[in-house]
């Protein structure tokens, strides 16, 4: 998770810092991070349309700027042409649900995460596809709902 946090210190957006990292076997796949589409301005220079917007968190993604930093991650991979199905991410935040999407698709099996976000859809889908959800928590992972506690 401690990468994921550094990743996260990247970011150009002005409302969230993200890091996601993808994990498989060990080994570090790809990590992103969010912000702006490589070489277009950042937030940072322009203003955040949804802060100006007055839009609330998890709401209208698609006027956003940014590009997630779990999608970032996994643009990476595809770039370098790194398979990430039956890897694990690690992200400061619960994903999205377009996020959740992408991550399904991958085939993606495992996601840990620091912070939950606000998106029942998100859950449920993820739920629906059996991708586990975990907390990462004081360097322990519990599982979500409190069951049981793994190393």
């Amino acid at each position: 998770m401690g990468i994921a946090e550094l990743a996260a210190t990247r970011s150009t957006c002005l409302r969230r810092q993200v890091g996601a990292v993808i994990v498989k076997d060990k080994k570090i796949l790809a990590t992103g991070y969010n912000g702006a589409p490589s070489g277009l301005k950042h937030c940072l220079d322009i203003g955040c349309l949804r802060e100006k917007l007055r839009i609330p968190s998890g709401e209208r993604h698609e006027l956003c700027r940014a590009t997630h930093a779990e999608q970032n991650a996994i643009v990476q991979a595809a770039l370098f042409g790194v398979s990430i199905k039956d890897s694990t991410m690690y992200s400061t935040t619960q994903p999205c649900i377009l996020c959740s999407k992408l991550i399904i698709n991958a085939g993606i099996r495992k996601i840990v995460i620091k912070n939950n976000y606000p998106d029942k859809m998100s859950s449920q889908m993820l739920k629906e596809a059996k991708i586990k959800i975990q907390i990462y928590k004081d360097d322990k992972i519990s599982k979500v709902k409190g069951r049981s506690k793994t190393r």
